[in-house]
């Protein structure tokens, strides 16, 4: 995918962003800054990018999915501000910046990971771009991405049972509940969006549930290997937990994280094995898939 593109992806991301969020001199500027400060940090834009581009390979345009897709990225920055908490993984850096609660105080923290959260559903619920239906469904999707089976209990198993976990597989659903369920749930709101029905939709959950597992094994090699400049967040987070990097190795987890890949690509249907979804991920791990 050239790099133009997924440059005019990020600006259309961004500057939709930026529109969603509260302007920083509301009623509650200090809540409203925190917000703005979590959600507008510099970052990949994973989430709303797989969005728009599955849109666009099942056959839609890329701005149906362009509010879901932020809606998405809200409950992402939510995710992070709250996973940064002392009373969690104490982190101090995010994205390059001192974490949300460092800067503004872990008070304010929580209401602004609150506010994203609850505004996430409300940004979906007035997407005019979907039918009423397709919105619906979305907002079934990102619930029950956040809740019992998703990124809380994803987040409750890391901070308390992951020491529990017991092998491979166990990690496997584990990072499927911290990260993979925004993956599908942005893959599927881009298919949703493009009209994707059926086997074809399922097909894409099952890619991007595989792209989310490659991920989360990428993001505990960083961990292990990058230095804080580098990661642009703590590192060494998951020191003495288990990990699929402390369980395999360093190589062999590498090797985990190209066969995820290769899975996720073999998931979608012949036809689209080609297309915006799997040229966006060959660039983004490539550099990876090289080192392995």
């Amino acid at each position: 995918m050239r790099r133009e593109r997924l440059e005019d992806l990020r600006g259309l991301i961004d500057t939709r962003l930026d529109a969603l969020a509260p302007m920083a001199d509301q009623t509650h500027p200090l809540l409203s800054q925190a917000v703005r400060y979590a959600l507008l940090a510099p970052g990949k834009r994973l989430r709303p990018t797989l969005a728009l581009l599955a849109a666009e390979q099942f056959g839609g345009k890329a701005a149906a999915a362009l509010d879901p897709g932020c809606a998405i990225e809200m409950v992402h920055a939510a995710s992070l501000i709250l996973d940064d908490l002392p009373c969690m993984d104490d982190a101090t850096l995010r994205r390059g910046q001192p974490a949300v609660h460092r800067r503004f105080g872990e008070d304010v923290a929580v209401l602004a990971a609150v506010a994203l959260l609850n505004e996430a559903y409300g940004v979906i619920a007035r997407a005019d771009a979907l039918p009423a239906k397709a919105r619906l469904r979305l907002v079934r999707t990102l619930s029950e991405a956040v809740g019992f089976d998703g990124l809380v209990a994803g987040q409750l198993k890391d901070l308390r049972e992951r020491r529990g976990v017991a092998g491979a597989a166990g990690l496997h659903e584990l990072n499927r509940q911290k990260t993979g369920v925004l993956f599908i749930a942005a893959v599927e709101a881009g298919a949703v969006a493009g009209g994707a029905t059926g086997a074809t939709l399922a097909a894409a959950q099952a890619f991007a549930e595989h792209l989310g597992s490659a991920f989360q094994i990428l993001d505990d090699l960083v961990d292990a290997t990058a230095t804080r400049a580098q990661a642009g967040k703590d590192v060494g987070q998951d020191a003495g937990k288990p990990t699929l990097v402390s369980l395999l190795g360093l190589d062999a987890a590498r090797a985990e994280m190209s066969d995820r890949l290769s899975l996720a690509l073999q998931s979608l249907d012949p036809g689209h094995r080609d297309g915006p979804l799997a040229t966006f991920t060959d660039a983004l791990f490539a550099p990876y898939r090289q080192a392995a």
